[in-house]
């Protein structure tokens, strides 16, 4: 019996997804989560998650966070993103950042049924008709290495890079998320030591390339998927 996660905020997607799962895995136990915290507390309840199929536009994240906190907090566990946001240059990012896979929402059930069963082999999947652009400058200079050195931090860190790149000072950090400025600055010095930058502004810099405003060229307007 295969054991499939699903990680979106649309209740009517995940029944739809559901269905398509069971057009493939007839036996299948599926759970669902419609946040990362969920997801993860979904994993943690000794469900024994074989497979993760991932939104990328979830509430409380943006870009590509919530594929780094799960691979940081479950790094065993393969995720396939499945999206609405299928520019070949969001699909080239989520795979330089651990995704297993990616398919568009709009996947038809021999497609999805055929990367479900790939990534559980230990392969990678990108349909035919976004594959040859993961060849090309999609990313920008150094997101490679960058994205090795994001997968270092561990959910905490990652939280507080966020509240950095939005421009929070320490004080403000500690606030919302309810610990002492001190750990704060124990958290941000890790980060710049692992992200190897040597101030704030740097670190903000170094991983802007991982936003989806960057990657679509400055435009915010993305679809709510």
């Amino acid at each position: 019996m295969t054991r499939i996660l699903i990680v979106d905020d649309h209740p009517m997607f995940r029944e739809a997804l559901r269905s398509a799962i069971k057009f493939a895995f007839a036996d299948a136990e599926i759970f669902e989560a419609g946040s990362i915290e969920a997801a993860r507390d979904a994993i943690r309840g000794g469900t024994g998650i074989e497979i993760i199929l991932l939104d990328l536009s979830l509430p409380g994240t943006s870009g590509f966070e919530g594929l780094v906190l799960l691979r940081s907090s479950f790094p065993r566990i393969p995720i396939m993103i499945v999206s609405g946001l299928d520019d070949p240059r969001i699909v080239h990012e989520a795979i330089r950042l651990g995704a297993a896979g990616f398919v568009p929402k709009s996947v038809d059930k021999s497609t999805l049924a055929k990367a479900l069963s790939e990534v559980l082999s230990g392969s990678v999947f990108v349909p035919d008709d976004l594959a040859p652009h993961l060849q090309g400058p999609c990313a920008a200079p150094g997101s490679s290495d960058i994205a090795t050195r994001l997968a270092e931090l561990t959910p905490a860190q990652l939280r507080v890079l966020h509240l950095l790149r939005l421009g929070r000072l320490n004080k403000q950090i500690a606030h919302e998320l309810g610990v002492s400025e001190t750990t704060v600055k124990a958290h941000v010095s890790e980060i710049l030591r692992k992200l190897n930058v040597v101030s704030r502004t740097q670190a903000v810099i170094e991983t802007a390339q991982l936003d989806f405003e960057t990657i679509l060229g400055g435009d915010s307007a993305q679809p709510r998927n």
